[in-house]
């Protein structure tokens, strides 16, 4: 078989296995963040920007909440009912939250959103911009 039929199928092959690797670390830490003496990972840095231009509106900066919509730090969701929330949006009494699955600032970055807030629930990252990890 000629290389140049063969090179691009290994470098597919490579990326997607990169994919399921991070995935499943993911999901046996349950952590989806990394930080590095005090320096966040491109994925959670992203959330703080993507967090910070849609959802700080309502649920405030940082995640720590405001008047009429919940601290997402003090009660973060799992990862799933966190999918389906910020897609579908939630209606809890007369608090409607839309959904986002339409905004292309956030339906494809709602992982790298949890990251934040998860390191922020978690007590692992603190308030304010943080500083990114250079790799």
């Amino acid at each position: 078989m000629p290389l140049w039929l063969v090179l691009p199928s290994v470098a597919v092959f490579t990326v997607a296995a990169g994919f399921a690797a991070s995935s499943q670390a993911e999901l046996a830490s349950g952590k989806f963040y990394e930080i590095v003496g005090g320096k966040v990972d491109a994925r959670t840095y992203n959330g703080f920007r993507r967090y910070h231009g849609s959802c700080n509106h309502c649920h405030g900066p940082d995640g720590m909440g405001s008047t009429f919509a919940s601290a997402l730090v003090d009660r973060l969701p799992g990862i799933e009912v966190f999918r389906r929330s910020v897609r579908d949006g939630v209606r809890s009494g007369p608090s409607v939250m839309k959904g986002f699955a339409d905004d292309p600032n956030v339906a494809p970055y709602i992982d790298d959103i949890y990251a934040y807030l998860q390191a922020r629930a978690d007590g692992a990252l603190g308030r304010g911009r943080p500083e990114r990890l250079e790799r």
